[in-house]
């Protein structure tokens, strides 16, 4: 069976909730950014928010990816000795699914911790630690629950969310910066005068205000991407069995779970990997499907006897 189709599943739909969520306080980040515009022509706001948005669709093209995207992840390409543990262990999973290897693009984020994730249409980062502490077939499966992601449709969403989290950020931290800032230059002169008092104390409440409001929503699609993502991480697991690396994966996480025991430490996540449950939930989720997998093919076979 060609597994290289991608078919949306029930997580990749369920992950459009965070996008709704982002999409309030990303009209109103996105009104502050045109009102210069305003100011100066006569752009409409509804142009300039459907172009912003439609922006985002440069982020699937594999250059921008390669050479942008990547970058905002803190992503970086592999170095020649970390591309000579990859690209076998990335070649046996896309020759499985009858693509080409450079369909997708391979990266590496430096971190101590056995870790991955994919993103964007075609990004499939790696940790450095996972590189130098995996054997190629756990790799193997480690990359085939990443592609699991994307032929599942799972990082569409996520990569509009990030795209969209972009100006909700930055003007939040604008704010509270011109916030700090207006309370630290008028306070000597603001003294003597009290009706300017109260207009700067104003304008630093609405700009207070305001990029809590912005934050606000951004940790609510945060916080609903999470409960999501999980989800979507036993899919892929599941998937990558499909696929025939159900093995593998199972020998990596078993690994992710040996590292951190010996080490007595527990990883702090990042924002690509929240949405990880632990490695222990999927290890025993993963050790039922593969045990049902082999229970039922005997009986598959007994049937076409």
């Amino acid at each position: 069976m060609n597994q290289s189709r991608r078919h949306l599943d029930t997580t990749a739909i369920a992950a459009v909730a965070p996008v709704v969520a982002l999409l309030p306080v990303w009209l109103i980040a996105i009104g502050f950014f045109w009102l210069p515009l305003w100011m100066t022509s006569d752009v409409s706001y509804l142009f300039f928010a459907t172009m912003a948005m439609l922006l985002g669709v440069v982020l699937f093209s594999r250059p921008v990816q390669r050479m942008v995207f990547a970058r905002m992840l803190g992503a970086r390409p592999p170095t020649s000795r970390e591309l000579l543990a990859l690209q076998p262990a990335w070649n046996i999973v896309s020759q499985a699914n009858h693509f080409s290897p450079n369909r997708f693009v391979l990266t590496v984020v430096d971190s101590d911790e056995t870790n991955a994730f994919a993103c964007g249409g075609h990004l499939l980062v790696v940790s450095s630690y996972a590189i130098d502490h995996l054997r190629q077939d756990q790799l193997t499966g480690v990359l085939a629950h990443e592609l699991s992601h994307h032929m599942g449709g799972h990082t569409v969403a996520l990569t509009i969310a990030q795209w969209m989290s972009l100006p909700i950020i930055g003007l939040a931290r604008l704010g509270i910066w011109l916030r700090d800032v207006s309370r630290r230059a008028t306070t000597p002169f603001t003294e003597r005068y009290v009706f300017v008092r109260f207009i700067v104390q104003t304008i630093a409440a609405l700009l207070t205000a305001v990029s809590y409001v912005l934050l606000l929503g951004l940790n609510t699609a945060q916080t609903l991407n999470n409960r999501i993502g999980r989800a979507s991480e036993f899919r892929a697991d599941a998937r990558a069995m499909e696929m025939g690396f159900g093995n593998e994966l199972l020998s990596a996480l078993r690994n992710t779970t040996r590292q951190a025991n010996l080490i007595g430490m527990r990883l702090t996540p990042t924002i690509s990997t929240l949405t990880h449950p632990p490695a222990g939930t999927r290890v025993a989720k993963l050790e039922a499907l593969l045990k049902r997998d082999v229970a039922h093919k005997p009986q598959s076979a007994r049937r076409h006897q």
